[in-house]
């Protein structure tokens, strides 16, 4: 099972990350996000002219396997020439739906670090922080 190795998670962000829009920045980046019943949605980042318009490979991933019904999720991978981190709009995003979802940052030679994705936004802004 692809969660006993995240390698193959980190494989399919690779493949996706090939599929990037980034004529701008040319930085590429590709995501692959498991969920509990076990399927695995990927996103690239796709730029625009307009900037603030660009979506990353985080959100897209996510985005995808919400689209199709599915909010548990297990595992992220992200990989980019050097081991990039999240965007802070990406890291809430993460947090939202999985705080404690196992976050694997990786780069064209393989797996730099993993860390839970609340470990990337310390003090993040969740559901509790909206009752009065």
């Amino acid at each position: 099972m692809i969660l006993e190795q995240p390698e193959k998670l980190v494989e399919q962000a690779r493949a996706a990350r090939l599929r990037a829009y980034a004529p701008y920045s040319r930085y590429l980046v590709g995501a692959a996000v498991l969920t509990a019943a076990g399927d695995v949605f990927t996103g690239c980042n796709i730029e625009n002219a307009s900037y603030g318009l660009t979506i990353c490979a985080e959100r897209v991933a996510i985005a995808s396997a919400i689209a199709a019904g599915q909010r548990d999720f297990v595992m992220l991978a992200l990989v980019t020439a050097n081991g990039g981190s999240p965007c802070g709009a990406c890291r809430q995003v993460m947090v939202e739906f999985a705080p404690d979802m196992p976050v694997i940052i990786a780069d064209e030679q393989g797996i730099r670090q993993t860390l839970p994705a609340h470990a990337l936004i310390p003090g993040f802004f969740g559901p509790e922080h909206l009752t009065p």
